[in-house]
């Protein structure tokens, strides 16, 4: 693990508004962050834990960029998000289920125009294999899969491209404990061999504490410890 902060967080407060519908509706804003402060190091698993509703996912989406929030948000020292990646709590909704496996893994590719034909066939057999699922997936749909299997392919597509930092909220919630622990020891492998650094979101306290080098607890949009 190294020294490097690879996610700053800053006074981070976030802000949800509801609007009332009606000749007379008035906007209502309801506080969901509340000066949020996190240093993340490069290489580490940190752990972010909390009741549900508590404000981690908005923290995520934050750190996504995709919605907005008052304070600092910085990955390697920059303001930029294209170098992360998010798994999320329902693998089957994250998946296009009309696409082959192959198809979605090399979606990633083809947005951003990079690598030959070859190359991404290359890359794709190469990521199922790290994931623990054989090539052969590429030709099933999504509906042909279990939901760790699922789940599988979904960290494949976020690791595609390589990214910095992955984002993995509620990554077990939907799966039985048998799929849970299999996704979990995933993480910690692929945290060995590629010195992935992953943000792990769950209310699952032991699965925290499994997997995890430091953790930090959320309690109404604040960070307690």
């Amino acid at each position: 693990m190294s020294d490097t902060s690879l996610l700053s967080i800053r006074n981070v407060s976030n802000v949800y508004k509801d609007k009332k519908y009606g000749l007379f509706g008035r906007t209502t804003k309801k506080p969901v962050l509340n000066n949020v402060n996190l240093e993340m190091r490069s290489g580490e698993i940190f752990g972010l834990t909390g009741k549900s509703g508590c404000g981690k996912t908005t923290l995520a989406r934050c750190i996504l960029g995709l919605i907005d929030y008052e304070g600092e948000i910085l990955i390697n020292g920059q303001n930029q998000t294209s170098e992360v990646q998010m798994i999320f709590q329902d693998p089957g909704s994250s998946l296009n289920p009309v696409k082959k496996i192959g198809w979605l893994l090399e979606e990633p590719f083809h947005i951003h125009k990079l690598k030959t034909p070859k190359e991404r066939i290359q890359e794709t057999d190469k990521m199922l294999l790290r994931v623990g699922l054989d090539p052969s997936y590429k030709t099933r749909r999504v509906h042909e899969l279990s939901g760790g299997q699922k789940q599988r392919v979904c960290i494949a597509r976020s690791l595609i491209l390589k990214p910095r930092l992955l984002i993995a909220d509620e990554a077990i919630s939907s799966l039985d404990v048998s799929a849970g622990a299999q996704i979990l020891n995933l993480f910690m492998e692929l945290h060995k061999n590629l010195g992935l650094s992953i943000l792990f979101i769950s209310h699952n306290k032991d699965a925290v504490e499994y997997l995890c080098d430091r953790i930090a607890v959320m309690e109404k949009g604040r960070i307690n410890s």
